[in-house]
């Protein structure tokens, strides 16, 4: 260590307290041991630390006062003190009275004749807390490193062995980033003449169009439905799917190509699903599917004609209650009963055009609450050609409670009203005539009617034989 240089000019004149005011001054602790390590005198310079009282020390060998660990600390800095001012900085730890143990960097130097040693230190509670942060710094980044190697390798492998084709291709350029086994081994070529390659390629010229269409449409609103397209090689079909991701500053599409035959290598559409696809699609009566909340999901051809409806994107995300029923009441209702029940029959309402036209339908429905996702299907009937939406009367008042009951959302309230006051009054008339034998006189006096009003109701409700001479 080096000396000052001035050092019997710099120093000259201080006393024994104005040393001491320097050591207190610069030193959060010191302490005076005598030649053999027995601390005389202790001086703490905050108040704060969590450390014996001073009295406590006084008397007590200096290395009793570190914990077990620090002792060999301590013998070292006592071996190492010398007149000569060559001292070292070891750091050792007191215990606190409560919580962590308090770290303290010593100096010891021997001073006198008499082999006493004065001890100063520095009190490390702030670095010992900055270096706990590092540390825990350093174990979660260790932490998030093992994670991310872990994904890596999960990525990995999965990428890999996926049955499936798989490319990411970057957006902007249209070029193949990556392709795994399955999408080397589906367009058999190698893998270095693919990764590069501008994508789409190896489709007939019809698959190259759907899937440019498809990539433009999750490009543009960042979804877009599986189109099927044919390899330009074997003619095989594939079902192409499409998402879009951003990998740093760039964005990715991560292209899925799906057999459609049920072959080794598996399929999302086996060929009796895509049967049943292509019957639901063709069926004369309309299909929709839709979410939980009554969204369509998709819908088929004769339900687009009901509804008056160009392309099925139309449809797709609107409320069905926006066609079926009056003002979204009916599909509420059908919605409770379907969560109720999981399946409704033969609801009689009307479906609404896009463009104003009426139709009575007939629809049944299911819910589908453990799909993925979850959902509710509907069967959609146009009945219009068997039931009638003008108001009845005559002979086509409904008969019964039940046919009534039956023109709920078919008809206005106000006409269902009057049909009901219709059908009391010719119920009632009915019953007059059969208790009086069919004499018209003794019917109206039971009514309460005058002949003539009898007579012109008759001939509203086509009751009785108006020809005959029985009059009495």
């Amino acid at each position: 260590m080096k000396q000052f240089k001035a050092l019997q000019t710099s120093l000259t004149g201080l006393d024994a307290p104005e040393v001491a005011a320097l050591i207190t001054g610069t030193a959060d602790i010191a302490l005076l041991l005598d030649e053999s390590g027995v601390i005389r005198e202790v001086f703490l310079g905050q108040e704060d630390l969590p450390l014996a009282a001073q009295g406590e020390w006084l008397g007590c060998p200096w290395i009793d006062t570190v914990t077990v660990e620090s002792r060999p600390k301590i013998e070292a800095l006592l071996r190492a003190s010398s007149l000569d001012g060559q001292a070292q900085w070891r750091q050792v730890n007191h215990p606190a009275l409560s919580g962590p143990d308090v770290p303290v960097s010593y100096s010891a130097i021997r001073y006198g004749s008499t082999g006493n040693v004065l001890a100063v230190g520095r009190e490390l509670r702030s670095v010992a807390v900055m270096q706990q942060r590092l540390v825990e710094a350093q174990q979660s980044l260790e932490r998030d490193y093992s994670r991310l190697r872990q994904l890596e390798t999960r990525y990995s492998l999965l990428f890999k062995l996926s049955s499936e084709a798989v490319f990411m291709v970057d957006a902007a350029s249209r070029r193949v980033v990556e392709a795994n086994p399955a999408a080397v081994s589906l367009f058999g070529e190698a893998a270095p003449q693919i990764v590069g390659r501008a994508f789409p390629f190896g489709f007939d010229d019809v698959g190259m169009q759907g899937v440019e269409s498809l990539l433009a449409d999750v490009r543009a609103a960042g979804s877009g439905d599986a189109v099927l397209a044919a390899l330009s090689g074997d003619g095989r079909q594939v079902m192409v799917s499409a998402s879009l991701f951003r990998q740093e500053r760039a964005v990715v599409f991560l292209v899925r190509l799906t057999p459609q035959q049920a072959d080794d290598a598996g399929s999302l559409l086996p060929k009796t699903r895509t049967l049943v696809f292509d019957v639901l699609e063709s069926m004369p009566d309309g299909f929709v599917i839709t979410d939980l909340a009554g969204r369509i999901l998709m819908a088929n051809t004769a339900f687009l004609e009901l509804a008056q409806l160009a392309t099925e994107k139309q449809a797709r995300g609107e409320p069905l209650g926006r066609f079926v029923g009056r003002a979204g009441v009916d599909i509420n209702t059908l919605i409770g009963n379907l969560k109720a029940t999981d399946f409704v029959r033969l609801l009689n309402t009307t479906l609404q055009g896009d463009h104003g036209s009426t139709s009575d339908v007939e629809i049944s429905a299911v819910g589908v609450p453990h799909g993925d996702p979850p959902c509710l299907g509907f069967v959609i009937r146009d009945v219009s050609q068997r039931l009638s939406t003008t108001p009845l009367t005559g002979n086509d008042l409904p008969h019964s409670v039940d046919q009534l009951t039956e023109l709920v959302g078919r008809v206005p309230l106000k006409d269902i009203i009057s049909d009901t006051n219709d059908m009391i009054e010719r119920l009632c008339i009915q019953a007059a005539l059969d208790l009086t034998g069919d004499n018209r006189a003794s019917a109206a006096e039971m009514l309460g009617l005058s002949r003539q009003s009898l007579y012109v109701k008759l001939r509203r409700y086509g009751l009785g034989d108006l020809d005959s001479d029985n009059r009495v």
